[in-house]
């Protein structure tokens, strides 16, 4: 047994480490633009672009807390601290509520989240009073009791509360229909116990006071009483702490106060490509390229971008990186194309300077580019939807724009739709280059749900206007075909309305096509199967180095489907994971390290899985196990990583004993930890013996187990 320890404390220096343990969550959150300010003793807590996080006083750290770490849920709209009950209330925007302490305990109040009502639900105000903390919503007033944390009385008002406030042993209540009081002593929940009143009284928290916007600050300053100082917004989304003399003057105690993150919780788009994930989004009034690499986030050219271009920079859908250049980015949104170089912007292109049309031929807000893809040469392709002569567009590298217009892609005279006639098709997106060279693409639009093939020699076009499988049924696609990908079998996979449909490599140039629906086997003793996931939403996917496949849906979160097509290897939703919401916009997989990431409208989040890309071969070099060594207290999978496809993976004790076995994913391979009996193994040291698929030896790793 000594001898053992000796080797194993060798070991602990010798081993590869990765951080990220399988199954592991992370959120990727804004802490951008500070609403709120709440001093709590030693802590200051910070509601910051939707989400929280805390400064302490005491040893200067900053902490965050979401959905993945303590939490209940996403999208934080009111945060108020109650001295009394020492507890942090936190409102989702969604009236789910959390309570918080000091020491990271959190208890959940579910009841208004969960509760059917005929008026909504809008909370306007948070008034602290005692261990209490009053509500103001769209029907009256919630009495929350902070100390037992629980709702202890609603008062039903009939009307819309904007402000409430407690003076002289009297609740008073300021609604559209004038201002109400009642007396604490009586029963409040009787409508009869409230009486309008014209009291002069004053709705307001103690702690908030006027912004010195002269100082550069964004919104406000809070004073702190128990450390006797102020803490201030900044412009730049940044908290400042300061102490201030009667003269005035001011005194810096704390600056510079803001998590790492990025800037927006915009993510429409995301892909990882040459070790970095670039992402954009954006909504009516913003738009953001935010990219995320082993140095932090960067933020690409933003504020400045709509004096640049005359109009708003708004509804960014679609990016792709130049393969010849990686700092060279593209980006399509709603007004037309953005070129960036450095993360800066070099071009705008729209109809005032390009062959980019609107969709009536003048609207500068309305001039759809939602797919770009370069190809490997860095020339790029790019498509118009809804313009009236455009529709396939083409920057060679270095070049002119020119237009590749395909009358397959146009609307012509058709009265049933004036809307979308005389144009190209509504919503032409989802642009790749698949194995042979082929560019595919989608019209994500109710008219006409379509699937397009480009030859980018011969400039020949291949349509699929409706689709048809196996058995000969017509698939009635509603609202449009979504997303398209191609697996590791050249299959190519398009997500639906309703539900994914797989174009086999023989089927795209048949006289009479059809589209797969794989059947699942329902294995319970008849020869039933049913179609993979029929009818589910299927807007976004992506295939890992396993070649299985993610499917992200509208509403029914993540979908995990194996290489085979037919078992779920997983299904995320809000209620059974730390996903952040069930609408997934976009997926994009790190295959080096096995991160998947999820892009939705809630912001960006992943999930650490099993599986990395396979390697080309097997050395002592990029073969090795995490967490290596294991240590008593780890429960979790340990993973192989730097395999070839589908490896032969052998796990025996130092003298030879076989105790576990199986195949690679990818190019990873889990172990439990447990013998062939399913049995913890004993500690030591154990022999990781690879092979590639056709039997040539690979090479030997070493695992440490400490129990």
């Amino acid at each position: 047994m000594r001898r053992i320890i000796y080797i194993l404390a060798a070991l602990l220096f010798a081993f590869h480490t990765v951080a990220a343990q399988v199954g592991q969550w992370n959120a990727y959150l804004a802490y951008h633009d500070i609403t709120d300010i709440e001093p709590a003793g030693n802590m200051v807590y910070v509601l910051s672009s939707n989400d929280l996080f805390s400064y302490n006083v005491n040893d200067h750290s900053i902490a965050t807390y979401n959905k993945m770490n303590m939490l209940s849920d996403t999208e934080i709209k009111y945060i108020a601290w109650s001295k009394n009950a020492k507890r942090l209330l936190i409102v989702y925007t969604n009236y789910n509520i959390d309570l918080l302490d000091n020491n990271g305990n959190v208890i959940n109040i579910s009841g208004y989240y969960k509760s059917h009502m005929n008026s909504n639900k809008d909370i306007n105000y948070i008034y602290n009073y005692e261990h209490y903390c009053f509500l103001c919503t769209a029907f009256g007033i919630i009495k929350l009791n902070m100390k037992n944390a629980e709702i202890s009385e609603t008062y039903n008002l009939g009307t819309n509360v904007n402000l409430c406030t407690v003076a002289g042993g009297y609740l008073y209540a300021q609604t559209a229909k004038g201002q109400y009081k009642g007396s604490l002593k009586d029963n409040l929940i009787d409508p009869q116990n409230w009486s309008t009143s014209a009291d002069a009284v004053s709705y307001h928290n103690d702690n908030q006071i006027q912004t010195d916007n002269s100082q550069g600050y964004a919104r406000y300053d809070v004073y702190d009483d128990a450390n006797k100082c102020y803490w201030s917004s900044q412009k730049d989304g940044k908290l400042m702490g300061y102490t201030q003399a009667e003269d005035g003057s001011q005194t810096v105690i704390a600056a510079d106060i803001c998590p790492e993150g990025p800037k927006y919780n915009m993510f429409n788009h995301i892909k990882h490509l040459y070790g970095t994930l670039y992402t954009c989004g954006g909504n009516d009034q913003l738009a953001a390229v935010q990219t995320l690499d082993s140095n932090g986030w960067t933020i690409f050219e933003d504020e400045s971008i709509p004096a640049k271009i005359g109009i708003p920079y708004m509804k960014l859908h679609t990016l792709d990186v130049d393969p010849t250049n990686h700092q060279h980015v593209f980006v399509g949104g709603r007004s037309g194309l953005f070129e960036f170089n450095n993360g800066l912007l070099t071009q705008f292109y729209n109809s005032n300077n390009s062959l980019i049309e609107s969709y009536n031929g003048d609207d500068m807000y309305y001039q759809l580019v939602y797919g770009v893809k370069f190809d490997s040469q860095g020339n790029l392709w790019f498509i118009n939807s809804q313009a009236p002569t455009q529709s396939l567009l083409y920057i060679p590298a270095g070049g002119e724009m020119v237009s590749k217009c395909k009358s397959e892609l146009m609307i012509l005279n058709d009265p049933s739709t004036p809307r979308y006639s005389n144009k190209s098709l509504g919503e032409l997106t989802s642009m790749i280059i698949d194995h042979n060279g082929y560019l595919w693409f989608s019209n994500d639009n109710w008219f006409t749900p379509s699937l397009f093939r480009y030859d980018m020699q011969t400039e020949e076009i291949i349509s699929f206007l409706s689709f048809t499988n196996q058995d000969g049924t017509n698939l009635p696609v509603v609202y449009g075909v979504r997303c398209v990908c191609e697996d590791m079998e050249g299959n190519l996979w398009i997500g639906t309305d309703i539900g994914p449909f797989m174009l086999e490599p023989s089927q795209v140039t048949a006289a009479d096509p059809y589209f797969t629906q794989v059947k699942v086997p329902r294995n319970d003793g008849t020869n039933y199967a049913d179609y993979l996931l029929s009818n589910v939403d299927i807007l976004c996917m992506a295939v890992d180095g396993a070649n299985r496949k993610w499917f992200g849906t509208n509403g029914n979160g993540v979908y995990v489907i194996s290489d085979d097509n037919i078992s779920q290897v997983y299904h995320f939703t809000t209620e059974n994971s730390h996903l952040l919401s069930d609408e997934i916009l976009s997926i994009a997989i790190n295959n080096e390290s096995g991160e998947v990431f999820f892009g939705t409208g809630k912001g960006l989040c992943s999930f650490q899985s099993e599986v990395t890309s396979s390697a080309e071969e097997m050395t002592k070099e990029n073969v090795y196990a995490y967490p290596n060594p294991v240590r008593p207290d780890y429960t979790g999978p340990i993973t192989i990583v730097g395999l070839t496809y589908n490896a032969d993976v052998k796990i025996t004790t130092s003298n030879g004993v076989l105790v576990a076995e199986g195949r690679s994913s990818g190019g990873s391979f889990s172990w439990d930890g447990c013998d062939r009996n399913g049995r913890r193994v004993a500690s030591g040291v154990y022999m990781v013996h690879t092979a590639t698929q056709d039997g040539k030896r690979g090479t030997v790793c070493k695992i440490a187990i400490v129990n």
